[in-house]
C-alpha cells in the first residue's frame, strides 16, 4: 500500500473535476473574474491559495478538538488572516510589482469561500492528512481554473503568455498579425472573463451529465 490510498488519492482528483469548486461548487468566482487578465497573476493567486488551504487545513484539523464551536468562524478567520499575512509579506519581499497588481486581491482570501467551506465541512471533522490532501486537492481544482481562464484571456487579450509576445509583434505586424489579426482587449474585461467561466462550467457539467448516463 502506497502513501496515498484510493480514498486518499480521490480527495485531491475529486475537486480537480467531478466536484471542481468553481465549475461545480461555483464558489470563489470573484478572484476567478478579477485577477485572471494575466496569467501570471493566476499562477501566483493559485500557489497563493495553495498554500493557505493546505497548511490552514491542517492549523483548524488540529485545532478542532479545543475549538469552542461558538467562536469558530472567529478563530478560522484568524488562521487564515495570519496565512494570507504571510503570503503578502513574501509578496511584497520577492514579487512587489505583482504585489501591486494582486493588490486587495490577496487579502480577499481572507473570506474566499472556498477556504472557508473546507475549514467547516472537512478540516474540523478530520484528521491533519485527510484535511491536508483536501486542502491541496481543492486549491488545485481552483488554480485549474483561474489558469485556464488567465491563459486565454491574456492570450487573446493582449498576444502574451506571461508577458512574453507569443503571437508576434502588433505595431511591426508580425506573426499573426500580418494576416490581419487584432488583439480582443474585450477579453480583458471582467464580462469576457465571465463568460469565459460561464464557458467552462458548461463543458464541466455537461461532461459530468454525460458520464452519469454512462455508468
Amino acid at each position: 500500500m502506497g502513501l496515498l490510498s484510493k480514498k486518499d488519492l480521490k480527495l485531491i482528483t475529486d475537486p480537480l473535476a467531478d466536484n471542481n469548486p468553481i465549475t461545480i461548487q461555483v464558489l470563489g468566482i470573484c478572484s476567478a473574474l478579477a485577477i485572471t487578465a494575466e496569467l501570471k497573476a493566476s499562477i501566483v493567486m493559485s500557489v497563493a491559495v495553495l498554500f493557505v488551504m493546505g497548511l490552514g487545513n491542517v492549523v483548524i484539523s488540529l485545532m478542532r478538538n479545543i475549538i469552542p464551536s461558538k467562536i469558530r468562524i472567529i478563530v478560522q478567520l484568524i488562521v487564515v488572516a495570519t496565512l494570507v499575512i504571510i503570503v503578502d509579506l513574501v509578496l511584497k519581499a520577492f514579487a512587489y510589482e505583482l504585489s501591486k497588481t494582486l493588490s486587495v486581491f490577496v487579502g480577499l482570501i481572507i473570506t474566499n469561500c472556498i477556504i472557508m467551506g473546507r475549514f467547516e465541512a472537512f478540516a474540523l471533522a478530520n484528521g491533519p492528512w485527510k484535511s491536508f490532501l483536501d486542502g491541496i486537492g481543492n486549491a488545485l481544482g481552483y488554480a485549474v481554473i483561474l489558469v485556464i481562464v488567465g491563459f486565454f484571456r491574456e492570450l487573446l487579450g493582449s498576444g502574451t503568455l506571461l508577458g512574453i509576445k507569443v503571437l508576434g509583434d502588433p505595431i511591426e505586424k508580425t506573426g499573426v498579425y500580418a494576416y490581419g489579426y487584432e488583439n480582443n482587449g474585450f477579453m480583458l474585461l471582467a464580462p469576457m472573463a465571465l463568460i469565459t467561466v460561464g464557458i467552462i462550467i458548461w463543458v464541466q457539467r455537461s461532461r459530468n451529465e454525460a458520464l452519469i448516463e454512462d455508468n
